[in-house]
């Protein structure tokens, strides 16, 4: 695969048809639909937990959570080492013990209550900015929150989806986290960024591998940099 430099595959990306790279993996996967908002909290949470591990791992990191703390005060105020016990089949649990408890924090010091509900009345930029502001929360934290929980119009890239767009030559091979974010967030179109993105994952499971991606399947093949070298 051709290595461009950052300015050169950031130019090729604006000539890449991105509305009928949508549009064939909905044709691929259907077209999934975000059918209703949720607790931000609740979500910020599971977002942590789902950082480096798998979606069961995660899910039973936070099952434990809710079981063994029920309210966020109670987890704001817990020793370290029990939360860190309650998550332990999450990884990373020192880690995020400490980001979601000091978020807990400082959440309370600054509006005297455990609740994001309010940042589903800021505008996106507004509630990226607000939640830019706590340590530990990187940009796909923050996207996934307000995507999946207040269906905000952000683009979360993860590892398939990182994989994919460099392969099809949407981002540059060699690109930050969040140059990456504002990238695409430039460029999704209205109304297409949870599809896009969940159908990015979907693809990146089934025909778009880490190794032996299965490009002779791919719907998106015509567009993509690295498809066309294989085929």
């Amino acid at each position: 695969m051709k290595a461009y430099s950052p300015v050169e595959a950031e130019n090729i990306a604006h000539d890449k048809p991105l509305h009928y790279i949508i549009q064939n993996l909905e044709q691929a996967y259907g077209t999934p639909v975000n059918s209703h908002k949720s607790d931000a909290l609740d979500m910020l949470v599971r977002i942590i937990l789902s950082q480096a591990t798998s979606d069961i791992n995660s899910d039973r990191a936070y099952t434990a959570l809710k079981s063994r703390f029920p309210t966020y005060e109670q987890l704001m105020r817990a020793r370290p080492a029990t939360v860190e016990n309650t998550i332990r089949s999450g990884g990373l649990a020192k880690q995020k013990t400490a980001t979601i408890q000091n978020f807990l924090r400082q959440l309370q010091a600054e509006h005297g209550t455990l609740d994001l509900s309010f940042l589903d009345n800021l505008s996106t930029e507004e509630a990226v900015a607000y939640l830019q502001n706590f340590r530990g929360l990187g940009p796909k934290t923050i996207a996934c929150t307000l995507l999946f929980a207040l269906h905000k119009p952000i683009f979360p890239l993860d590892t398939h989806i990182f994989r994919i767009l460099r392969r099809i030559g949407l981002i540059p091979p060699k690109c930050t986290d969040a140059k990456a974010h504002n990238l695409m967030n430039a460029r999704v179109p209205e109304g297409k960024h949870f599809s896009f993105h969940v159908n990015l994952i979907r693809h990146g499971r089934t025909l778009c591998r880490p190794r032996a991606p299965l490009c002779e399947r791919c719907p998106v093949v015509e567009y993509c940099d690295y498809g066309q070298t294989v085929i």
